[in-house]
């Protein structure tokens, strides 16, 4: 099964990547996550994510994606601990500057995180929650073997509801990864 991520290189949220996350705040890829967000929602958004990067792996990680071989940074991924239906899980999420999506960047990205969640070793399944008519992160859910287990209502951000498709990867099986 396909599982390259040659492509891309994750390295772990900084200081420094208060920039990437402003680029990746416009309209177009925040489109299925309700518009950008204020200046205060990114502030309060990247210090947690530096956080993360500096505590427990086990807890969650975010990173910068770095396409190769052009050394450019060119999104954002991570996972987090969360409990999903009773059960402790990892979820994960993404975002890809628009210019370069369209490229695999993304699900290479995703299949570099699973294994960073293989490693963190802590739960058994990774969980993603791409919004229902968001065709290219279901794709990417799709590619990386992740299972489609229905239409879910959800709350992202917290107060906006909106409905997405519930896709688990069973850690576990490496077999399932695409």
């Amino acid at each position: 099964m396909e599982s390259d991520t040659s492509r891309v290189r994750l390295e772990p949220w900084s200081e420094e990547d208060a920039g990437l996350l402003r680029a990746l705040n416009a309209p177009a890829p925040t489109a299925h996550l309700g518009g950008p967000e204020t200046e205060e929602q990114l502030a309060r958004r990247h210090r947690r994510y530096v956080e993360m990067s500096a505590a427990d792996p086990g807890a969650g990680r975010m990173f910068r994606i770095v396409l190769l071989p052009e050394e450019t940074v060119v999104g954002s991924i991570g996972f987090w601990a969360r409990t999903w239906d009773d059960e402790p899980v990892y979820e994960t999420g993404w975002a890809v500057l628009p210019g370069f999506q369209g490229r695999g960047v993304a699900t290479s990205a995703t299949r570099a995180v699973i294994a960073e969640v293989r490693a963190a070793g802590l739960r058994r399944h990774l969980h993603a929650f791409p919004s229902s008519d968001n065709a290219a992160s279901n794709a990417v859910c799709r590619k990386a073997g992740f299972a489609p287990r229905g239409v879910r209502d959800f709350e992202y951000p917290p107060g906006r509801p909106m409905r997405c498709n519930d896709w688990r990867l069973d850690l576990g099986d490496p077999a399932q990864d695409a």
